[in-house]
């Protein structure tokens, strides 16, 4: 599938996705997890070991989950707590769960952008106000590329994440625009392009691995394209 149905004349706004749309998040929450464990092995080394678990990992997400639902979109807080849920489980100091969580999260922030990234946002911005739409808790402040974007939202801020369409209203109107007004760009089908085409937006699917649209979701996006260079190229 490779469509170009935009109409960049009636968009006024961009809200972009973040993970493995800038830059491929794996690598970087791999090297926190790592950057985690070495910090806990000094302090915490029980908790360490639990922490290198992935089955581990797994249950104290659940149980976190599971004693506090109001959280499942706040994945910092979800992150801390069950840092917090394995120290305890270790026998070990619990206050430690502040400190080892702000390690993880300086580390997270680490990213490596995609080599096509800061020319697609420099001809964003220099169009649009753009909007920062992310699942994650990823910081484009402490990135370093806060200068692009009029606003970022996360479901911390939200309450709601992807592909809820009130994530995406929320991000027009920190645009100050309507939805119809917008244009989304994401990676992921389901999270981004439904959830924004469900909203009103045009969207642009960023599809770097030749995947399928799936055939369950009810609407097309407006383009795909292989990269923000190919991006850059379409809107010109």
């Amino acid at each position: 599938m490779t469509l170009s149905r935009l109409d960049l004349s009636r968009v006024r706004a961009v809200t972009l996705d973040l993970d493995d749309t800038l830059w491929p998040v794996w690598p970087t929450i791999e090297r926190a997890e790592t950057t985690l464990r070495a910090w806990l092995t000094d302090r915490a080394p029980a908790t360490a070991r639990l922490a290198a678990d992935s089955h581990h990992q797994r249950r104290a997400r659940e149980a976190v989950l599971q004693a506090q639902p109001e959280i499942a979109h706040d994945l910092g807080r979800l992150r801390r707590e069950a840092i917090r849920h394995l120290l305890r489980l270790a026998q070990e100091d619990v206050t430690l769960a502040e400190p080892a969580y702000e390690v993880f999260y300086a580390a997270r922030q680490r990213v490596d952008l995609f080599p096509d990234a800061l020319a697609t946002l420099q001809l964003l911005s220099a169009r649009f106000p753009v909007v920062a739409l992310t699942n994650g808790n990823a910081d484009v402040h402490h990135i370093g590329i806060g200068g692009y974007f009029h606003d970022a939202l996360n479901p911390a801020k939200v309450g709601v994440s992807k592909p809820d369409v009130r994530f995406f209203q929320a991000g027009a109107a920190a645009a100050g625009v309507a939805p119809e007004a917008v244009l989304h760009i994401g990676d992921d089908a389901q999270l981004d392009g439904a959830g924004a085409l469900a909203a009103g937006m045009q969207t642009v699917w960023v599809n770097r691995t030749d995947e399928r649209w799936p055939p369950e979701l009810p609407d097309l996006p407006h383009a795909e394209v292989p990269s923000l260079t190919a991006l850059n190229a379409l809107l010109g």
